[in-house]
């Protein structure tokens, strides 16, 4: 069986997209630790401290879940949303930090280093940029001759 191009380039897209997310999400769990995670979510200043805690717990293991299933192409549509959920979440608490002109660490990758916003803003459009090309790809009615 051929593969088109396009679903070529989403099954690659997939496993580097899969792979990213299980790797952030594998440094706040085994290198930074949770308790940093909650630290720096806690800094975006939109959550209660119980939240922010209850998040750190949640949402790295969510994003390695997600990340496994995008690479082994299992679950397809509820790792998609997940991944959207994701970037969802992460590009409105950057954009209100931003907006609110907060100078915080990202806590994205687990370092200390101050949010770039533009880098950040960059980083999401490609993340939604890559989702929408996968939707398309997989979910598009098929051409009937």
């Amino acid at each position: 069986m051929d593969m088109r191009k396009d679903e070529e380039m989403a099954l690659r897209l997939s496993v580097v997209m899969g792979a990213w997310f299980v790797y952030v999400g594998g440094l706040k769990i085994f290198s930074s630790g949770l308790d940093k995670f909650a630290v720096d979510i806690g800094n975006y200043k939109l959550v209660s401290e119980d939240m922010a805690v209850a998040a750190a717990y949640i949402v790295p293991w969510v994003e390695v879940v997600a990340g496994i299933c995008f690479m082994l192409g299992i679950l397809k549509k509820g790792a998609w949303f997940a991944m959207l959920g994701l970037v969802g979440a992460f590009s409105f608490s950057v954009g209100s930090a931003w907006w609110r002109g907060l100078d915080i660490s990202c806590g994205c990758l687990g370092g200390t280093e101050k949010i770039s916003y533009w880098a950040k803003a960059l980083e999401f459009a490609v993340y939604y940029a890559a989702l929408g090309f996968l939707a398309w790809v997989r979910w598009r009615q098929p051409h009937r001759k």
